[in-house]
């Protein structure tokens, strides 16, 4: 059956459809968190990558494919999610409501290219940006706690030098 049409009958029977994020963060120049947000290939809405569960992966390994892919960064993922957040997903015929899994994604590196590079723009902004930015609320709220908690910067393999690129902590 197509994924589309297991989404639809989820939908259809009042649960909500599952899918996986990534959070992408790294460290500023400054010292302060920062995090990438891009705009959604369609609405050209301000999102994180996501995308749905992929068959024989854990989430957060779907949830890293779908940065890289989306966003073209690679880094360390949390193998634990930091929480969730809801939305209304657009589906062929009508809006379903979606729970997102957000898994925390320490960007290393930023790719030259990759499959989704000139469908979508792409920004670093601190966590308070990130957050007035975002359509959605709870993941406002999400990346603003994660972004002051301890867990982020134990996270953190990386640095944002002068010239914006990624390099690996001294």
């Amino acid at each position: 059956m197509a994924k589309s049409k297991q989404k639809l009958r989820q939908a259809a029977n009042g649960r909500p459809i599952e899918q996986v994020a990534a959070l992408p963060f790294r460290l500023g120049e400054d010292g302060d968190i920062q995090i990438l947000i891009m705009t959604s290939r369609e609405t050209q809405r301000a999102v994180i990558p996501k995308g749905w569960p992929m068959k024989n992966r854990k989430d957060w390994k779907s949830a890293e494919i779908e940065a890289r892919q989306e966003a073209g960064v690679v880094g360390d993922v949390g193998r634990k999610r930091i929480g969730e957040y809801h939305y209304w997903k657009r589906l062929e015929t009508h809006f379903a409501l979606a729970r997102v899994a957000v898994y925390p994604l320490a960007v290393r590196r930023q790719l030259d290219d990759w499959p989704e590079r000139h469908e979508r723009a792409q920004i670093w902004v601190t966590a308070e940006e990130a957050a007035l930015l975002l359509d959605e609320p709870d993941l406002g709220a999400l990346v603003l706690e994660f972004a002051q908690s301890p867990a982020a910067r134990r996270m953190l393999p990386v640095r944002a030098p002068k010239d914006g690129s990624a390099v690996a902590a001294p």
